[in-house]
């Protein structure tokens, strides 16, 4: 045989294996994908750059500050910071990815880590880490869970959040309504105001009495008396509790089998967390203000400090972060729930990341009494939540869009993704060097002219 026929057929083969090995990985998905087809196949991936980031926000019980990624190749990626927080603490980093290309991730979020904080301060970053997967996965032509893992399941359990009540007996009648809904994991809050009517209830801190623990109690005996001793109900919102609040809090709550008591002390003092936790068989939980896995999550996990955490993929970092915190936490025995109170945008971010999770429980929906919710989205199944479950979707990137005529109903400012020129500047005073910025790099040395910071 010629040997010019010889590597054509190797040359073949070679192809086909590659094609077995890899297309499933970057098949596009069927269905809707009118994201993915304004994308320019004309052009390499190469080229792909960011030239813009706008935002709008939508006026909520918690507002839901949305961003919108531009690139040179007409495709978009949106992203959601923290809830009740402004769309400003990511606005501040678009001079950092502005001229980027959106398939590099992780060079992008390493560059822009050093604006992000705890709380509602990682809300930024978070949301640039949303929208640049969303993008990646319309490129590639793969949902976004995709670029982070298998997917381990098809839908993502939701659990419930319930307005209470003073009355034990009205609070147990709005958790009927939830289970009536569909939902099959439940929590509730155990605020301290629900006590102040009764006398000898709280103590001069705010704070349960025998007495008092007694009372709340009894909120908890009305809602398991509607959901049954088996159904999963977690509770939160105690008040500023001390160590021995939350052991005495935590052991009253025992005979009810809670999924979890919730932020009974700061997450800062995992000290106290972990006294704790070894002291009632009531799970701990923490985590909706943690940012990152170092410096964050890594302190509780390994000081199994907690039963399981509780990540906000609006705070924790996004889909890359979260999901490395996940898969820690799972390789030491820790459990993963999610907080959420965000708007689909987020929502969808943490069903695509928790569909890759080998340890989790259930991610939060604190939108089931706003009646527009899931209509200021398209392209994903409805309802949403249905059931108690999302599914997850297979269209590219996070798998949807803004339906642009809802969300522009409930704006909380005029103006639906307006330019932001006053954005353009670097928020850090420093100098340029031949329009460069400069910097330490990986590899230790100094870099007055960094291509891929510009």
């Amino acid at each position: 045989m010629p040997r010019n026929r010889k590597m054509n057929r190797r040359a073949l083969l070679r192809q086909a294996a590659m094609t077995a090995l890899l297309g499933p990985l970057f098949k596009v998905t069927e269905g809707s994908v009118s994201a993915q087809e304004r994308v320019n196949r004309n052009s390499a991936p190469s080229s792909l750059k960011i030239t813009d980031m706008r935002a709008c926000r939508v006026a909520a019980n918690y507002d839901y500050p949305i961003i919108k990624l531009y690139t040179n190749q007409d495709v978009y990626g949106l992203g959601e910071v923290r809830d009740a927080g402004v769309e400003g603490i990511a606005l501040i980093l678009k001079p950092y990815v502005v001229g980027r290309n959106p398939l590099d991730i992780e060079q992008i979020l390493r560059s822009i880590r050093q604006f992000a904080g705890t709380g509602r301060m990682s809300g930024g970053y978070s949301a640039v880490d949303m929208a640049l997967h969303d993008i990646s996965g319309k490129v590639y032509g793969v949902p976004a869970y995709r670029l982070l893992g298998p997917k381990l399941r098809d839908r993502i359990r939701i659990y419930a959040d319930t307005t209470d009540n003073k009355d034990p007996k009205i609070y147990a009648e709005h958790m009927r309504k939830r289970k009536e809904m569909g939902l099959t994991f439940f929590k509730m809050d155990l605020h301290s105001y629900l006590l102040r009517d009764r006398p000898g209830a709280l103590n001069e801190r705010g704070v349960c009495t025998a007495k008092g623990l007694g009372y709340l109690c009894e909120y908890i005996q009305a809602i398991r008396d509607v959901l049954g001793a088996g159904t999963p109900l977690a509770a939160d919102h105690f008040g500023p509790l001390t160590v021995n609040d939350g052991i005495q809090y935590a052991r009253a709550f025992e005979k009810y089998q809670l999924s979890w008591a919730e932020d009974l002390v700061p997450w800062t003092h995992w000290q106290g967390l972990k006294e704790i936790k070894d002291n009632t068989t009531t799970p701990v939980l923490t985590g909706e203000d943690v940012f990152g896995l170092k410096g964050g999550f890594d302190v509780l996990i390994d000081n199994h400090a907690v039963d399981a955490i509780h990540p906000d993929i609006e705070s924790s970092g996004g889909l890359l972060e979260t999901k490395r915190i996940a898969d820690y936490a799972a390789l030491n025995g820790i459990q993963v729930a999610m907080h959420h109170a965000g708007s689909p945008i987020g929502g969808f971010a943490g069903y695509h990341c928790a569909a890759t999770f080998t340890s989790f429980l259930a991610m939060e929906n604190h939108a089931l009494d706003i009646p527009w919710w899931q209509d200021l989205v398209r392209g994903v199944k409805k309802p949403i939540i249905d059931k108690g479950y999302v599914a997850v979707p297979e269209n590219p990137g996070l798998g949807l869009e803004l339906n642009d005529d809802v969300v522009k109903q409930h704006l909380r400012h005029p103006g639906y993704f307006e330019p932001t020129p006053m954005f353009n500047d670097r928020i850090v005073s420093g100098y340029y060097v031949h329009g460069g910025w400069p910097h330490f790099t990986e590899d230790g040395t100094w870099c007055d002219n960094c291509e891929s910071d510009r």
